[in-house]
């Protein structure tokens, strides 16, 4: 019992550090995209 709750809470951490992850790449790409319209 204990090991399944331990899986479910590596996923939801998975789950949210992606979150992050794919949050901070749209920040980054907006940044390249504001570079190139500013050329």
């Amino acid at each position: 019992m204990r090991k399944r709750g331990s899986i479910k809470e590596l996923i939801l951490k998975n789950k949210t550090e992606i979150l992050q992850n794919e949050k901070a790449l749209e920040k980054i790409e907006v940044k390249i995209d504001n570079r190139h319209a500013m050329k």
